[in-house]
């Protein structure tokens, strides 16, 4: 703001108070006496509001305005950033070209003719590498009701255009992606509520708690539901939006516990056949447990400090754990002994890891790095991806799209080389105002909005991440 704004504002707080002063003398001394704020003071009173009113809305606007510039020279940042982060060029390949050129130049003509074409061939590879991002990225819904900070949201695994989210507001809901209403909201934790994850092919859910217990329970809900209104159209209207909420059908019984842990559970999830679940906790274990009876079945152990979250494999009896002490550990249940795999390689707490259908590995980490691995060749990433932030829940597509989560709000995209593709928009209409906790792609599902994130904002989005169509030249 201003030198002159500033002082105007302070002159009309000065009007304000002395105009206080007054109705304290004559105002509020005659109100006691039986009388009210003398009509001249309450027209010049409503005067200065109006005025201290209309200041506030100018220095909002100014705000704004000021965000929206930093956005655009982040965004510049990022680009120059991933210009000279390109691999297998630098500001030296140009110099070394015209060396090339120059040190050719007193042969014939027709050596003279061949090295040009050359130089033109290395020119536009060099320049092609500095296209920027060729993905389409736009937020499409907002899914809103809960009350605190959104740890995980999972999409459904089944034909159901569901999503399930879980909330550090003790509760976790199951949300129509169409509609962006919510059908079901699970209360029967007594802590937050830490992670989500949908059964393969059945009606169920897992979740897992700050209580020490992980749940089943039975996700029945009326898949029937109006798409009357937008998430547009509920934002605008707020106190709709809780009543609405107040009325979603509520369960607080569970069909199975899971209670061996003496900590926090993390994460929890179906093994592949979802005839076992494995549990991860902050008391350094992992237990795998009988589906139909609830016993724990093996302890695993071997971190060293809390687990921080854990990811089956889709088609194998497999599954990763990550752990704060910078390793995570790949669990073989194909085999009776369990053998398992130490991967070693971040330097701080390992957030996610989740695996491909490349049967790879994705890793994310609290010193801000990504790292692509190979089940069979553990000693060494693939491809390990630089970030600016800290990495939470990442995810990754059937196409190989790696959708990175951050603490500073920005969820970004790469491929499983590691090179970058895109940035999804943060503004003050759209994106996290917080950080970005988890996301998770909708694999199978034919529909427009195919990335979902949530955060600590308490704030649920629907994206649609797609590639630019080439247009016909």
């Amino acid at each position: 703001m201003s030198y002159g704004k500033s002082t105007k504002k302070r002159s009309t707080m000065a009007k304000l108070q002395s105009v206080l002063d007054g109705e304290n003398y004559l105002g509020i001394r005659g109100e006691v006496e039986g009388e009210f704020i003398q009509p001249p003071f309450k027209t010049r009173l409503r005067e200065l509001f109006r005025q201290i009113e209309k200041e506030f809305d100018i220095l909002y606007a100014e705000n704004l305005s000021l965000q929206e510039k930093i956005d655009t020279l982040n965004e510049k940042i990022e680009r120059e950033s991933f210009i000279s982060d390109k691999p297998g060029y630098d500001s030296t390949d140009f110099d070394n070209v015209a060396k090339t050129v120059k040190a050719k130049l007193g042969n014939t003509s027709s050596q003279k003719l061949k090295t040009a074409h050359k130089l033109k061939a290395q020119t536009s590879k060099i320049v092609s590498s500095f296209k920027g991002p060729n993905t389409q990225c736009s937020m499409i819904r907002e899914y809103i009701g809960h009350k605190d900070g959104v740890w995980e949201v999972s999409v459904s695994r089944s034909e159901q255009p569901v999503i399930g989210t879980a909330s550090a507001d003790h509760t976790a809901c199951i949300w129509s992606t169409d509609s962006a209403r919510c059908l079901l909201q699970y209360q029967g934790h007594n802590g937050s509520v830490n992670s989500l994850r949908f059964h393969p092919n059945k009606d169920l859910v897992l979740t897992s708690s700050g209580d020490c217990t992980a749940h089943l329970w039975q996700a029945a809900v009326n898949w029937d539901i109006p798409k009357g209104h937008s998430s547009e159209e509920e934002l605008e209207y707020g106190e709709e939006i809780d009543e609405k909420f107040d009325r979603v059908e509520t369960l607080r019984t569970p069909i199975m516990e899971f209670g061996a842990h003496s900590g926090a559970i993390a994460a929890a999830d179906f093994l592949a056949g979802a005839e076992q679940v494995i549990t991860a906790s902050w008391d350094r274990l992992a237990m795998l447990h009988d589906v139909e009876t609830g016993l724990a079945l093996n302890t695993l152990g071997g971190h060293d400090l809390e687990l921080t979250d854990l990811s089956t494999h889709s088609a194998q009896k497999m599954a990763v754990t990550c752990s704060r002490d910078t390793t995570f550990r790949l669990w073989d249940f194909r085999e009776p002994a369990f053998p398992v795999s130490v991967f070693q390689g971040h330097t701080e707490s390992v957030t996610s890891a989740v695996f491909t259908s490349e049967d790879k590995v994705i890793s994310g980490s609290d010193d801000r790095s990504v790292k692509v691995w190979d089940l069979r060749n553990m000693r060494s990433p693939l491809a390990t991806i630089r970030t600016d932030s800290a990495v939470n829940r990442l995810a990754v597509s059937d196409t190989g799209i790696i959708a990175i989560p951050h603490d500073n709000r920005q969820i970004r995209l790469f491929d499983l080389s590691g090179q970058r593709l895109a940035r999804l928009p943060r503004t003050s209409r759209q994106g996290h105002r917080r950080m970005v906790a988890s996301v998770a792609w909708a694999n199978g599902h034919n529909t427009i909005t195919n990335l979902y994130s949530c955060g600590f904002d308490r704030r649920v989005l629907g994206w649609s991440v797609h590639p630019y169509k080439e247009k016909d030249t």
